[in-house]
């Protein structure tokens, strides 16, 4: 008996003195195991969605000069008429001004509770605006609604001023994140779609840029905003009350409508990018250069019509859903939970999510330190057992290493 365990104890040495020289290792080996394998939730709606190339001879007769239809979750065009061709956005330029001030927020740089001083720039605006005077502070959340409810375009200029320093240093992050996200039939040379000579997007770009802000879920809360009231003015001459109405009537008019921007002026005609949620789908719909205001708000909604009912959206797993757990080489706790990083959400033709499923899988040999956050698997999508997309899976928490003494114990307490 105890030879037995002098045996067993030199065992154990010899193995901690092979885990020692095995720490450096890699913490991912290149294998994957599957961990669990299941059919899509499908979650009903009156939904679009469909692959590009399928969608490039659909016609729907749209009346405007271009036009897009977008699923916000994956980005896919679902619809596209004149899709880059080059023209000028109006008011919808806001969308990329409240995008990179969202993003400031975001990264910490400024706060929605930041004092904004009004310039003398930005108190001369004309068109769509707050009249706001010189020297005035408004918050930056309350310039985000100016921008958001009433397309005030004195807002724009003094929260790019606030973000970037000078107006004109704001037009160039516009244009650099506008690159970064692919927009490649853009040009802003302001941050408010007055006219201007060489100031051009397309339908395209202002679903990708549309898309980029509904990340963002705070702006719902002013999208969605009919009518509301803030206090403009210097204090010292006393502040008045001026009320916000939404220029886009589509939240009125639309059953799950929830934003995004109108714009209109001689040269960019009537434009809307509008966009709805129904059942956990939300299409984006672009119309530009539309002839009457009447047109952008019925041809919008029939682009979503047309999305809702030909599109569903299938769940594959919902944001912190546990998909797997794994043992962790060395690690402390010695097993770690796979997740989904976010809701995951797949846009199916109806009728189709039967041939929809899916299988979690974790890399093997997962070795410690991990840290929460870290990609350490996969949900592998098939459609009638063919893939078709892959989406990250992570660690729901940080695993150590486990000192020599821990891991001594393990091996002693397995032995005996």
């Amino acid at each position: 008996m105890i030879r037995n365990k002098i045996i067993a104890f030199l065992l154990v040495l010899t193995l901690i003195s092979i885990s020692a020289v095995s720490m450096s290792q890699d913490v991912f080996g290149q294998g994957e195991v599957v961990v669990t394998e299941s059919s899509l939730e499908v979650v009903e709606t009156e939904a679009p969605v469909e692959d590009n190339n399928e969608n490039k001879g659909l016609d729907l007769g749209i009346l405007a000069r271009a036009a897009v239809l977008l699923d916000a979750n994956s980005g896919k065009f679902l619809y596209e008429q004149n899709s880059h061709e080059q023209l000028p956005p109006a008011s919808i330029t806001k969308i990329m001004t409240m995008l990179l001030v969202m993003e400031a927020v975001e990264r910490g740089q400024i706060s929605l509770e930041d004092e904004v001083t009004i310039s003398q720039r930005a108190a001369s605006m004309g068109g769509s605006q707050m009249y706001m005077e010189q020297g005035e502070t408004q918050t930056v959340e309350t310039l985000l609604k100016g921008m958001a409810i009433a397309s005030a375009n004195d807002a724009c200029v003094a929260c790019a001023e606030y973000v970037a320093g000078t107006e004109q240093m704001f037009i160039e992050m516009m244009n650099k994140r506008a690159k970064e996200l692919g927009m490649k039939d853009t040009n802003f040379v302001n941050t408010n779609g007055l006219p201007a000579e060489n100031h051009y997007t397309s339908a395209y770009d202002i679903g990708i840029m549309a898309r980029e802000l509904l990340k963002h879920e705070k702006v719902f809360d002013w999208l969605t905003t009919w009518q509301t009231t803030v206090l403009v003015g210097l204090e010292s001459k006393g502040q008045t009350e001026f009320g916000l109405t939404n220029t886009n009537r589509l939240i009125k008019l639309y059953p799950g409508a929830n934003g995004i921007k109108t714009g209109f002026t001689q040269e960019a005609g009537y434009c809307l990018a509008g966009s709805a949620t129904r059942n956990d789908l939300t299409l984006i719909a672009v119309v530009l250069n539309c002839e009457t205001t009447h047109d952008r708000w019925n041809e919008t909604m029939r682009l979503l019509d047309y999305g809702f009912a030909t599109y569903e959206s299938a769940k594959l797993a919902e944001k912190g859903e546990i998909l797997g757990t794994v043992d962790v080489e060395k690690g402390t706790p010695s097993t770690v939970n796979s997740i989904a990083p976010e809701d995951i959400k797949l846009l199916v033709k109806k009728g189709e999510a039967g041939q929809i499923t899916s299988s979690a899988i974790i890399f093997d040999r997962l070795k410690a330190p991990i840290n929460a956050g870290d990609q350490i698997g996969e949900l592998i999508v098939y459609k009638d057992g063919a893939e078709i997309d892959r989406y990250p899976l992570v660690a729901e928490q940080s695993v150590d290493k486990a000192g020599i003494f821990e891991i001594y114990l393990r091996m002693l307490k397995t032995l005996i």
